[in-house]
């Protein structure tokens, strides 16, 4: 090879090095809602955990643990058969639960669907609380999104966790 086609040869190299290795952008936070979503029935998460009510209780973990579900109104009518059966979100509820249509509750977390996230090894096998992502759910009458879910925010979570930031971690089917 001559010394020309192997300089030229030498540049190309680097040249396709160089652009495969694109800078780390800086991270950008995410922009979290300045208020709550409207919900179809008005919850209090601070007056149900203030009876003794624990996340799991509402929010259970099913097969295969990609998402804590969300309350089944029959659960719901457990107590409000008789607490506050005369209100109209209650009688809502109580409908609902009689004609076993779901309530179209408005979810505030979430993750695309190219991510692989699984709420049974953060809670479950990590031993993560709910609030390590949602916050002070137990302090709170109306829920809004208050912590970040981005990219970032996970990586620097897992890095102080000690948890893998592999690339394939997150963005493979496990």
């Amino acid at each position: 090879m001559s010394s020309l086609a192997a300089t030229a040869l030498f540049f190309l190299l680097g040249l396709v090095c160089g652009l495969a290795q694109k800078p780390v952008p800086t991270p950008v936070d995410e922009v979290l809602p300045k208020q709550a979503p409207l919900q179809p029935v008005p919850f209090s998460h601070k007056l149900h955990t203030a009876q003794g009510m624990k996340c799991l209780d509402c929010h259970p973990i099913r097969e295969p643990g990609f998402q804590a579900g969300f309350p089944r109104e029959s659960a719901c009518m457990g107590c409000h058969a008789s607490v506050k059966k005369e209100s109209p979100h209650i009688q809502k509820l109580a409908a609902s639960a009689k004609t076993r249509s779901p309530i179209p509750w408005v979810r505030i977390y979430s993750v695309p669907d190219y991510i692989w996230f699984s709420h049974t090894s953060h809670h479950k096998d990590a031993g993560l609380e709910c609030q390590t992502c949602h916050g002070p759910v137990q302090d709170r009458e109306v829920l809004a999104k208050e912590k970040p879910t981005n990219m970032h925010s996970c990586m620097k979570c897992h890095a102080q966790k000690g948890a893998s930031n592999g690339c394939d971690f997150c963005h493979a089917s496990q």
